[in-house]
Formats: C-alpha cells, sequence, structure tokens
C-alpha cells in the first residue's frame, strides 16, 4: 500500500470557505513530510490522499502526520480501480500476511453515488469473499479488525484500521497571537491549544539575565523547538526584563509588585504582537491558582492590553495541565529547575486583590512607555523550523 487516506473533521463545516482551509492543510502536510519521499499531497472528495514514495517509510510518515493540526484519521491505503472483485483481490494480497483476528469487518463509504452498489451492499460482497477466502468471523458491533473501503470517482481505496490525528484546524487558519511563554508547566500547553485552533503563535518570553542565568532561556528554546513540531515555523522573542524588575522593586510598594511586573510583560508583549501582526495575546493564567491570578488582579492585569487576552487554561486545574503537557511532551522540559524571572525580587505576601486606583497611581510614577519601547527593541529574535529544526537567532532584531 502506498498511499494515506487522511480525513478532517472540522474543515468539512466550513461551507464556502471549505477549498482554503483544505488547500492550507494540503500545504502543511506537505512541509511536514518534505524531508519523507512523499512526492504529492492531492485533494480528493472529502479526502486527502498522501502518496509514499518508494523509500518513504510509513512510521515516520505517521509521525508527522499525527503532528499535523486539522487531520481527524488517517489510514495507511492502496488504490485499486472501483471495482467489487479488484477491490476483495487486492485486499486479500494485502492481508496474506495478517495473523488470524478473532474477527472483522468491512465498513464502506460511497462518494461516487453513480457506483451500481450501495455502501451496505459494498461491504456485503468484500467482506463475504473475505470471510469465504479466509474463514474469518464477522462481527459487525465489535469487531476486532476492521477493513475499510473507499468509493470515488474513478478509483477505490482499501485499508486496515486508522490512526488518530491532532484535530484542530490546520496552522495559520486563525491569523496570528503572541503567548507569554515563562518556561514552566501552564503556558506550552496553552500555546498548544491556541496553535490547535489554527492560530499561528509567536512566543514571548521575559528573562533576567545576567541577575540570573541563563536557565530559562535555555528551556524555552527547547519548548519553541518541540512546539515547532506542530506548527512548522515558530518566532521566539526573549525580552531582557531584570533592570525593569529592579526599577519597580524600588518605586512600588512590595503587594503591588507582581500585579505591576505582569502588567509590563502584557504591554511589552503587546508591542511585539503588533510588530509580528498578531491579534491577541494568549497566557497560561488559570483562575485561582497563585496569587497573581486570582479574578480581581487578573482583570487589572488584563486591563493593561489594548488586544485580547485569551486564556484557554482558564477553567482547568493543575492536575489537568500536568496531564496535558505530559502528553504534548513538554511537562519533561518545564520541570527542569532554572532561574525564571518570576522568582526574581517576589514579595513574601503579593495583593491577591490589588485594586485598580492602586496600581494606576503607582504607575504614574514610572516611565512605563519608555521601558516598553527599550525592552521591545532590547528583545531577541530566535526561529525554528521544521522539519530540519534549524534554530536562527539575531540579537535585538525586529519581526
Amino acid at each position: 500500500m502506498n498511499s494515506i487516506v487522511v480525513h478532517y473533521q472540522e474543515i468539512a463545516l466550513k461551507g464556502r470557505n471549505r477549498p482554503w482551509f483544505i488547500g492550507r492543510l494540503v500545504q502543511n502536510i506537505r512541509q511536514a513530510t518534505s524531508d519523507l519521499d512523499v512526492p504529492k499531497v492531492r485533494a480528493l472528495v472529502g479526502r486527502l490522499e498522501v502518496v509514499l514514495g518508494p523509500s518513504a517509510d510509513y512510521g515516520a510518515v505517521r509521525g508527522r502526520l499525527e503532528r499535523v493540526f486539522g487531520i481527524a484519521n488517517f489510514s495507511r491505503a492502496g488504490r485499486t480501480s472501483p471495482d467489487v472483485e479488484a477491490i476483495a483481490g487486492a485486499l486479500l494480497r494485502e492481508l496474506e500476511g495478517v495473523q488470524d483476528p478473532a474477527s472483522f469487518r468491512v465498513s464502506a463509504r460511497r462518494t461516487d453515488k453513480r457506483f451500481p452498489l450501495t455502501s451496505p451492499q459494498i461491504e456485503r460482497e468484500v467482506g463475504g469473499r473475505i470471510k469465504v477466502a479466509r474463514t474469518w468471523h464477522v462481527d459487525l458491533s465489535n469487531p476486532a479488525l476492521t477493513i475499510f473501503v473507499e468509493i470515488l470517482s474513478g478509483e477505490a481505496f482499501y485499508s486496515v484500521g486508522k490512526d488518530r490525528g491532532p484535530g484542530g484546524l490546520p496552522t495559520g487558519t486563525s491569523g496570528r497571537v503572541a503567548c507569554l511563554l515563562s518556561g514552566g508547566i501552564d503556558s506550552p500547553v496553552a500555546a498548544f491549544k491556541a496553535m490547535r485552533r489554527g492560530c499561528s503563535v509567536l512566543l514571548v518570553h521575559f528573562h533576567s539575565y545576567p541577575l540570573l542565568s541563563r536557565a530559562s532561556q535555555e528551556k524555552v528554546r527547547e519548548i519553541a523547538e518541540l512546539l515547532t513540531t506542530y506548527q512548522l515555523h515558530t518566532k521566539l522573542r526573549l525580552v531582557p526584563f531584570g533592570d525593569i524588575q529592579r526599577e519597580i522593586v524600588l518605586s512600588v510598594p512590595q503587594p503591588l509588585r507582581i500585579v505591576l511586573y505582569r502588567r509590563m510583560m502584557v504591554r511589552i508583549a503587546e508591542r511585539l504582537a503588533r510588530d509580528h501582526g498578531a491579534q491577541a495575546l494568549v497566557t497560561g493564567e488559570v483562575i485561582g491558582q497563585v496569587a497573581s491570578q486570582t479574578l480581581e488582579n487578573l482583570s487589572i492585569i488584563g486591563g493593561a492590553a489594548t488586544l485580547p487576552v485569551l486564556r484557554p487554561l482558564v477553567g482547568m486545574d493543575k492536575d489537568e495541565i500536568t496531564a496535558a503537557a505530559q502528553r504534548l511532551g513538554t511537562y519533561e522540559i518545564s520541570i527542569i529547575p532554572d532561574q525564571d524571572c518570576c522568582q526574581l525580587f517576589t514579595p513574601r505576601h503579593p495583593a491577591t486583590r490589588a485594586h485598580l486606583a492602586d496600581v494606576e497611581a503607582a504607575e504614574r510614577a514610572l516611565p512605563v512607555a519608555d521601558w516598553v519601547r527599550r525592552a521591545a527593541e532590547a528583545a531577541e529574535l530566535a526561529e525554528f523550523h521544521f522539519p530540519g529544526r534549524r534554530p536562527v537567532q539575531s540579537p535585538g532584531a525586529r519581526d
């Protein structure tokens, strides 16, 4: 079998915009498999075909397709003429080395309604031939092995079993966002969830080097590389924040410092987001998880931005987020000890319900606009590409 039949789900509901979504999905699959001898990816009626070249390894291609957003499921498949005898004969040849299953069934879909047999009739005809040839037991309710047959105009595909895709929408179909990436457990999951909804995500990390080590920067680079295997091209902005923290410590009462740190981060991230053409900010904040994430504080922190602030994790608990990070593969990176800027100059008793008037009064004494400008200009740019993972860094570069 030298094809893979790819099925999408949510894209099918897009109406007149469906061809554009399908075209983006085809483009993303081509890029994700560009180094794996996949000579062609083509759109068919209601599905895609990924053609495997003679040296293509299905396991490697499968690993890539499992990370392409927009794919609901896919199957390694063979192509033949739309004829029951041809389909059954091809299937029997493919099944020669398959160990006898406890039971099986044939599941058919007839896209070409001109084909003389209905889907149930195709299932009976093909399944009957396999049953006679292999003496396998048929179970239509709970089969151990499911064989799929798809009848299209002028061709048919057959496959055994299915692999799950990541679902969601193709990367690049929902615009750009900027995600504040701390290097902890939560924010990489938030970035992933935005990517899964079709967003191209700019990652923005705040660090306190040289007041602290480069450990947090190295962690977020690893996280960015991993996330790039999903969105294929990632820009990471590394923002020096230690001097701003130090100035806030000298000028702001202890309880308000965390809120002011976060408001400054939001302002700087928004400046970088606009340079990048992003239309929203994304954070890994969760209601009530830490002192800065009470509903009152979240409102005040988010109020520093004029762009929408999206919080994909807001209703999840720590166990749910940790499980998601483990599935994603970022958990092992996130728990590596580092010196994150959030640990620098942290007050012992931060305000859990800050008042906007107090925060704004404290900020009036600070050169906020100048800090935002300087931090954005000093932000380093690192780029990651997949396949190939070719990190490119330009100190102080602008998007």
